[in-house]
């Protein structure tokens, strides 16, 4: 038998290679290595705050306009049908613009107003009485200044605040509003002898938000909710 080399270590008998299984030289096997690491972490519990966590993720997603919404009217405050308020925007708008164009005709007499001109109907007939005046100011121009407010006052942004003078002051102003028209439609028929439709038309509309805006009081829309009757 040779001598060893002193210093040197015997092999193996059999010549077999001493390595582990799983190891290059005694270096860690790489898919030995992933699996004692995936088997190391530990797996996911769906707690609880997980689970509130992407449920709220989720609200925020999808429920964003009924959030927004709820948090526009103020706790306590019976909030308007938006029905209501676009109906009566509508409304204010349609006065509006009636009131502009009598406006318009009655300072500039260019201006022909599109009515026929019969015994019953006869717009210039009207605009052109001196009940067209009131306190010194022209019918057409005190329209013209009620429908701005109401334009305004009736908008769906403006409904949605909760101030109880805006509340009052338009409740306030389709009383004054009816009354002037009720006066007016009585100088019609019993002064005047003559109906303008486009004055008419204004009317119609003065009393369909009159009723509107009344319901709406009753109703309590805009004002704080009585503790002891909710």
């Amino acid at each position: 038998m040779a001598a060893r080399k002193p210093g040197t270590a015997a092999r193996p008998s059999g010549g077999a290679k001493s390595r582990d299984k799983g190891t290059r030289g005694g270096r860690p096997d790489a898919n030995a290595t992933t699996g004692q690491r995936q088997g190391k972490q530990p797996a996911r519990q769906a707690g609880p705050g997980n689970g509130q966590t992407r449920a709220a993720g989720q609200a925020q997603r999808g429920g964003t306009a009924p959030v927004a919404a709820a948090a526009a009217v103020e706790p306590g405050v019976a909030a308007t049908p938006a029905w209501l308020q676009w109906t009566t925007w509508a409304l204010s708008l349609g006065g509006l613009g009636v009131s502009i164009y009598l406006t318009i005709a009655h300072f500039n007499t260019s201006v022909t107003l599109a009515c026929p001109a019969t015994s019953t109907v006869n717009c210039e007939k009207v605009t052109t009485s001196p009940q067209s005046y009131a306190f010194g100011i022209p019918v057409a121009v005190l329209g013209l200044a009620f429908y701005l407010f109401l334009a305004v006052a009736n908008s769906p942004w403006v409904w949605r605040m909760t101030w109880p003078p805006i509340r009052w002051a338009r409740t306030g102003s389709m009383v004054v509003g009816i009354l002037f028209v009720l006066w007016l439609v009585y100088a019609e028929l019993f002064k005047i002898g003559a109906i303008c439709l486009w004055c008419t038309s204004v009317h119609v509309i003065t009393f369909a938000l009159f009723v509107l805006i009344m319901f709406s009081f009753a109703a309590g829309y805009g004002a704080k909710k009585d503790p002891a009757l909710a």
